[in-house]
């Protein structure tokens, strides 16, 4: 989560985002040193949407919409087996996608005001971001290192709402996703 690829978080920015406690042990010594967002606070995730409303803006009855659209959709498991890029970027891809991807219409289509990145991505496609900026062959030595690490299997059951605080992002609230259907 990067504030329109600057690397600096403002105050009240807010996003919403799956944490995956599972892939830490293999991405958290490559986050802590290749990922902004990681030194800033925020887990292993894949995010649903960033940035969302401003924290001023979240009060109870955005909270109660947020459960509500949430609360529709069940609790799923999600593997990562492999690596993507983007330029300059290595990621977790999650299988399947799907999930997430409905996860982010859901509250897109509830705050169309908030697209995606800021509307600055045609297709979001759903990752776990272990390095950004960084050249290919940082990248290349941390793809080695991670795909030691997986497969990974998370359970999805939540999604988290983060705000930033002008120093780092904290939790503001869990929003719990339904019943799994298995």
């Amino acid at each position: 989560m990067v504030d329109d690829g600057a690397q600096v978080f403002r105050a009240g920015r807010s996003g919403l985002i799956v944490r995956v406690p599972e892939a830490e042990p293999a991405v958290r010594a490559w986050r802590d040193r290749l990922d902004p967002s990681a030194r800033a606070g925020v887990p292993a995730h894949v995010t649903v949407l960033f940035p969302f409303l401003d924290a001023s803006r979240i009060d109870q009855g955005v909270c109660a919409a947020i459960k509500e659209v949430l609360g529709g959709h069940r609790a799923f498991e999600a593997r990562f087996d492999h690596c993507g890029r983007f330029p300059g970027v290595l990621y977790l891809a999650p299988e399947p996608d799907s999930h997430f991807r409905r996860l982010t219409e859901a509250i897109v289509e509830r705050w169309p005001e908030n697209p995606p990145f800021g509307g600055q991505i045609d297709d979001v496609v759903p990752h776990l971001t272990v390095a950004q900026g960084q050249d290919e062959t940082v990248l290349e030595k941390a793809e080695a290192d991670v795909l030691i690490s997986l497969p990974i299997v998370a359970h999805v059951s939540a999604v988290e709402l983060l705000v930033h605080d002008g120093t780092r992002w904290r939790q503001r609230a869990s929003f719990p996703l339904g019943s799994p259907g298995w």
